[in-house]
């Protein structure tokens, strides 16, 4: 692809007049593999089309990691590196080159593709509408583009996913830390996470991991020393637009705060001189509750506000509202709704510095370090397009100035700089500061823990779920340590009211298996600081104070969510009970609190203790999580046996679970209810390991083949070495044997269990008769050692391999299976000692072979083909069943 070739390619997929000419200098460097470890360029540049330039790249280059992972620091109102992802790939059909050679690298091509939705290019986003929809996983050949938040990729990689069972944890280590380009936006804001994956490649090239990752730090505000990152040119500031928004002109007016305590008065008298000028005005200040007295003071219906402590539901809606619609540059905007006329406003916190294209006409704000007013004043003319735009900074007067507080020293620092600036307050003028001066007056550097092997080897044990000594959780890995109030993040969900301790144990469930069929989704949830006026626990305490006027029979129970996804269940008012130094007892720092609906305490997608419960408002929202953007296919719904939709969502969806729930609790013989958890095929976070989504069972034969041809296409697509292509089919052929034992097909409801012909998934409308602890992969393991094409394998490594890849299939066998899983009812118990003792040695082994990543990429590679033979079956039996 030449120069020009790129240029119209690289317009047509961005919907852009043309590129930057720093844009075709990447390029040139992507497709001879000289990807580099740190972009440093201006705000408002397009610097997220490197995901363009990319895809662009592996339509040329084949070699270059098939899925780029864009991080960025915070859950912003929306993600809209999404947005441009899903309007690059709605282009691709009108660069059909490029299109064609995308399709090349899929090992699944439609017959027909469907022109308005069939791409070689999938997306997801570990948050939102996008949540784990399977399509990055799905199919490891596929490009893809998988855009999360520190948290989330972060604590993927660490074999530690957060809202993940240990099932899909090495599943998401593997192909986010396989074959895959991360690209960490803003990384200066984020340095622990940015070392922890400089880190993570260098133990990958030190193991030599089979597909390493590539890392590149993206910002615009370095914050240390190293190699010269990639840059603009003198070319790129020759051109026209780069010379228009990186002088922008942005008026900058330092105004000292009069008195302290009426610091928000002064922001919103200042946002309010603009009130007849017609502008989109935006404001930041540092503390949420400085956000509702701006606000206050502000003409009704007039403003938004963006925090980090709304909900995720709440939030992801923000952009469609008329106001938000004010902010987004036209590209983005929703063409359903039309953006308000008229002033008006936007009150953020640190929420919408970050990941947020917007672009206002003027802004009014405090005083915070200065990465972050740098962020500040890029969402302000960003593309230089006015000449009268108006920053006003009200900052602290000298004398009120802590200098013992080490933020406000940063803060002083601050201000030193923007004096400096004679009143410009545009990228150039910032850019011309002091690096060094920039650097001190940044928000301090947290403390950043050092990783080892033997922290790698302890977060892949993912069967492993109770604590282990030695294996931290991962969350001060991703962040650091710093002197910042710990979150605690809320949400509400039916089961809690519902799921007593006798119904669970009545159901052989748990609540941490609970959450691994319905995973907590990020728009179910809030978050703010754990401690202080107005914080979580304060409002914990007035749900509690409300909760103690019931009944002691009708008070409400919490479940209280570990980042390691270990759950504990208290009463309210344990949760908010002190000891004798004022301390809470039950520690809520970085956790997740699970409250009943009933519990009430939620307002206008905040938490607000002193709000009592009403039917008006929609608590549990697990089920608000679609498909599509039109919001017409649920990937998940529950519901009661009385429900009217009951019979057509069983025709559409896959049932995962039903839950028995008999009036007099753990009574059997008194007559209840049941409640059915359905997933859709597609999408789902279950891999549909026993049910199919149609009322007829899948033949064991016929789902063996599927997950072979699976298989082949996989490992054909991907270039895998000879060896291991044919260690991988062989492991698809025998991963499901044990599969051939009547108590499985008892617990598929299979109503003649007893021999052939077997059956793989059961029809939508059978009921399990017998559930128990039998893994079907361990008795896999046990019955491949006795099929020709494995004892015909030339050495132990070999058969190793195929061994492992079989047990891990469903997220078992790293390192072990737990005692209650290991054993066959049809086989000998000396077969089954045999096969527990040898688990964890071959995993050893093959991690040292492989990589942890890397082993954990090629296990992998089964589970995705397996998925998609479950997703969609060849064949159905739908003759000799009753």
């Amino acid at each position: 692809m030449n120069k020009n070739e790129f240029a119209t390619a690289f317009a047509t997929l961005a919907g852009t007049p043309g590129p930057f000419p720093w844009q075709w200098e990447l390029y040139k460097r992507f497709i001879v593999g000289d990807i580099p470890a740190s972009c440093n360029l201006p705000t408002g540049l397009g610097k997220t089309s490197v995901i363009h330039v990319w895809l662009l790249a592996l339509s040329v280059n084949n070699k270059l990691p098939r899925r780029l992972v864009y991080v960025v620091n915070r859950r912003t109102v929306v993600d809209q590196t999404t947005n441009e992802v899903e309007n690059l790939r709605e282009r691709l059909p009108d660069v059909p080159e490029v299109e064609a050679a995308l399709w090349a690298l899929c090992s699944t091509r439609p017959e027909k593709p469907d022109p308005k939705k069939d791409r070689p290019l999938a997306i997801s986003t570990l948050r939102g509408q996008f949540a784990d929809n399977r399509e990055w996983s799905a199919d490891p050949s596929r490009p893809a583009v998988i855009c999360g938040t520190v948290d989330m990729i972060g604590s993927r990689l660490l074999f530690s996913g957060y809202g993940c069972g240990f099932k899909t944890r090495p599943l998401h280590a593997g192909f986010l830390g396989q074959d895959a380009l991360i690209v960490h936006d803003e990384a200066h804001l984020e340095p622990a996470f940015q070392e922890l994956l400089v880190e993570i490649e260098k133990e990958q090239q030190r193991c030599k991991d089979f597909r390493p990752l590539r890392v590149v730090e993206l910002t615009a505000t370095s914050r240390a020393d190293g190699p010269p990152p990639f840059t603009l040119s003198d070319e790129d500031y020759k051109d026209e637009t780069v010379q228009r928004r990186v002088g922008a002109k942005k008026a900058l007016h330092l105004q000292p705060n009069k008195d302290e305590k009426k610091l928000a008065d002064e922001i919103a008298d200042l946002a309010l001189k603009h009130k007849e000028s017609g502008s989109a005005i935006l404001v930041f200040v540092r503390k949420v509750d400085d956000v509702d007295k701006v606000t206050k003071k502000l003409p009704k219906g007039s403003f938004e506000q963006l925090t980090g402590t709304l909900r995720g539901l709440e939030r992801d809606d923000l952009v469609k509202k008329p106001i938000f619609q004010r902010f987004l540059p036209p590209s983005n905007r929703n063409t359903t709704a039309a953006p308000q006329p008229g002033t008006v406003y936007l009150v953020c916190t640190s929420a919408g510095e970050v990941g947020v294209n917007i672009s206002a006409d003027h802004l009014v704000c405090d005083l915070s370090t200065f990465e972050s007013m740098a962020q500040r004043f890029g969402r302000v003319n960003r593309f230089g397009e006015r000449t009268d735009t108006e920053i006003h900074v009200v900052h602290p007067r000298e004398a009120d100035f802590d200098g013992e507080n080490t933020i406000d020293v940063r803060r002083m620092r601050t201000l030193t700089l923007l004096l400096q600036l004679n009143g410009q307050g545009s990228p150039a003028a910032l850019g011309m500061l002091d690096p060094k001066a920039r650097q001190e007056a940044f928000a301090p550097t947290p403390t950043i823990l050092p990783v080892s092997d033997i922290l790698f080897d302890a977060w892949a044990l993912t069967t492993i779920r109770a604590k282990l000594p030695g294996r931290p959780l991962v969350e001060a890995y991703l962040h650091g340590i710093s002197d910042d109030q710990p979150q605690t993040t809320i949400a509400w969900r039916e089961e809690v009211d519902v799921l007593t301790e006798d119904i669970l144990q009545l159901n052989k469930l748990d609540p941490e298996t609970v959450l691994e069929l319905f995973p907590l989704k990020p728009h179910e949830e809030l978050s703010g600081p754990t401690h202080g006026r107005s914080k979580v626990f304060e409002q914990l305490e007035e749900i509690a104070a409300r909760d103690a006027k019931q009944e002691p029979d009708k008070r409400l129970s919490a479940w209280v969510i570990d980042t390691d996804g270990t759950v504990t269940v208290h009463t309210l008012s344990k949760l908010v009970e002190k000891d004798r130094q004022n301390k809470p007892v039950v520690g809520l720092g970085g956790r997740t609190v699970l409250l009943p609906p009933r519990a009430g305490g939620f307002s206008g997608g905040l938490l607000k203790g002193d709000e009592p419960y009403t039917k008006d408002i929609t608590y549990d929202v697990s089920d608000e999580l679609f498909l599509d953007t039109e919001k017409k296919e649920r990937r998940r719904i529950r519901l009661w046996e009385n429900d009217t939709a009951l019979s057509e969502v069983r025709k559409v969806m896959r049932l995962v679970r039903v839950i028995n729930i008999p009036v007099g609790g753990a009574d059997e013989d008194a007559e209840g209810r049941s409640w059915y958890w359905f997933e859709r095929p597609r999408g789902g976070d279950d891999e549909g390991s026993k049910s199919a989504a149609t009322k007829d069972p899948i033949a064991l034969d016929h789902h063996t083949k599927d997950v072979t041809d699976s298989t082949r296409r996989i490992v054909s697509a991907l270039g895998l070495p000879g060896e291991l292509h044919k260690l991988l089919v062989i492991a698809a052929q025998f991963h499901d044997l044990g599969k051939q034992r009547e108590v499985w097909q008892r617990s598929i409801g299979n109503p003649k269990p007893k021999g052939p012909p077997w059956f793989a998934k059961s029809g939508r409308d059978w009921t399990p008769r017998e559930i128990t602890d039998y893994r079907h992969e361990f008795g896999s393991l046990i019955d491949v050692t006795f099929e020709k094409e494995f004892t015909d394998l030339v050495n132990d490594d070999l058969r190793a391999f195929v061994l492992h890849v079989i047990a891990t299939h469903h997220g078992r066998g790293r390192p072990h299976f737990p005692e209650a899983e290991s054993f066959d009812p049809e086989r000998s118990d000396n077969s089954a000692r045999t096969v527990a003792r040898e688990v964890p040695q071959r995993f050893a082994r093959l991690q040292r072979q492989y990589g942890r990543w890397g082993l954990a990429y090629l296990e992998s590679l089964l589970r995705a083909a397996d998925y998609a033979a479950s997703a969609k079956p060849s064949a159905f039996v739908t003759e000799g069943v009753k």
